[in-house]
C-alpha cells in the first residue's frame, strides 16, 4: 500500500467519525476542500460513492459502512503499530482525543489537562464536549471522562476524583425579598434555574438527610443546558441553582454566591476516565492517565 492510499483510508476513516468534513480537516490538518477533493477521487477510482454528502450533515452510504468495517481493522493495527514504535521515544507523540460532559472538561483541565500539555509538549489534546453519551470506539475517540455511574461495563475505568457534592446558591441579591428555603419542599415557591437532560427534559435536583432521597422538579422561568450558563445566571441573581460544589466553592467563599440547604446537600458519584479494554492503549493515553494518577483525587477534589 502506497502512502497516498493510507492517507485516502485514513481520511475516509475520519470523516465517518466526526460525520463533518470540517471537523475531520481540521484533526488532519488539511483544508475541509482538501479532504473532500481527497475522499471524492478515492470514489472516483473505486466507482462507489462512500458518503450521501448534504449541506448540514455527512454519512455513510451502505457501500460506505461495508467498506470502512473492513478497513478499520487493518487501520486500527497499523495505528497500534506506530504507537508502539512511539514507545521508544523519550516522550509521547501524536494526538489524544477525549469526550466528556462540559462539566467534566472543566473540572478535570485543571490540573491535569494543562499539566498533560506541560510535560508532554509532543502531545495535542482534543477534547470534545456533549452532555449525551457517545460510543466513543465508533466515533474515533481514545477515552471518556464521566461520572462513574454513566460509564459502559465493558470499559476500563479509572477514578479521576471522589464522589462530588451539589450545593442550591444564588447571588445575595436574590435574597433581599424572599425568604430563605429551609427544606427541598420550599424550593417550590423559589425561581429555579432549571438544567436541561440530552434528551431535553429538566433534571431534578436531589437531596438526602438521615437515609432520606428527595428528587424534586423545580419550577423556573429559565432553562439551560451549560454549567457555565446556569453559573453565570445564578452570579447575576436571576434564580436558584444546583451545582457541583467544586463550581460554586470559590463564589461562596467570597461572597458572591450564597449557598442554601447544605443540611440536605447530596452526594453523585466522582468522574472517571474511561476506555476500552479490548484493544491496545496509545503511549499518549497512558501519558495522561499517569498525570491523573500523579495530580491525586485530594487536588481534584478542589474547587477549579
Amino acid at each position: 500500500m502506497n502512502r497516498t492510499a493510507l492517507s485516502e483510508l485514513i481520511s475516509v476513516a475520519t470523516v465517518a467519525a466526526h460525520r463533518s468534513f470540517r471537523g475531520a480537516a481540521k484533526e488532519l490538518g488539511m483544508s475541509p476542500s482538501g479532504l473532500s477533493h481527497a475522499v471524492a477521487a478515492l470514489e472516483q477510482r473505486m466507482g462507489v460513492r462512500l458518503f450521501h454528502r448534504t449541506t448540514r450533515s455527512v454519512s455513510l452510504t451502505e457501500a460506505g459502512e461495508q467498506f470502512l468495517a473492513r478497513v478499520s481493522p487493518a487501520l486500527r493495527e497499523i495505528s497500534a503499530a506506530m504507537d508502539e514504535a512511539n514507545m521508544h521515544r523519550a516522550t509521547p507523540a501524536g494526538t489524544l482525543r477525549i469526550n466528556a460532559s462540559e462539566s467534566a472538561a472543566l473540572r478535570l483541565m485543571n490540573p491535569v489537562g494543562y499539566e498533560f500539555l506541560r510535560r508532554y509538549p509532543d502531545m495535542k489534546l482534543d477534547i470534545a464536549t456533549d452532555a449525551r453519551m457517545v460510543d466513543i470506539v465508533a466515533e474515533g475517540f481514545d477515552a471518556g471522562i464521566r461520572q462513574i455511574d454513566h460509564v459502559p461495563q465493558d470499559m476500563i475505568a479509572v477514578p479521576c476524583s471522589p464522589a462530588v457534592c451539589f450545593r442550591v446558591v444564588s447571588a445575595p441579591s436574590y435574597f433581599v425579598d424572599r425568604a430563605t428555603p429551609k427544606v427541598p419542599d420550599d424550593l417550590r415557591a423559589h425561581e429555579c434555574i432549571r438544567g436541561r437532560l440530552p434528551g431535553g427534559t429538566p433534571y431534578k435536583w436531589t437531596f438526602g438527610q438521615s437515609g432520606e432521597r428527595i428528587d424534586i422538579e423545580v419550577p423556573g422561568a429559565l432553562t439551560l443546558d451549560s454549567p457555565h450558563l446556569i453559573l453565570d445566571a445564578a452570579l447575576h441573581g436571576i434564580g436558584l441553582a444546583w451545582m457541583s460544589e467544586w463550581a460554586v466553592a470559590d463564589h461562596v467563599a467570597s461572597g458572591r454566591l450564597v449557598s442554601v440547604l447544605d443540611d440536605w446537600s447530596e452526594y453523585a458519584s466522582g468522574l472517571c476516565l474511561y476506555y476500552p479494554g479490548h484493544r491496545y492503549v496509545p503511549a499518549g493515553l497512558r501519558a495522561f492517565i499517569t498525570v491523573i494518577r500523579d495530580c491525586g483525587a485530594s487536588e481534584l477534589s478542589g474547587s477549579a
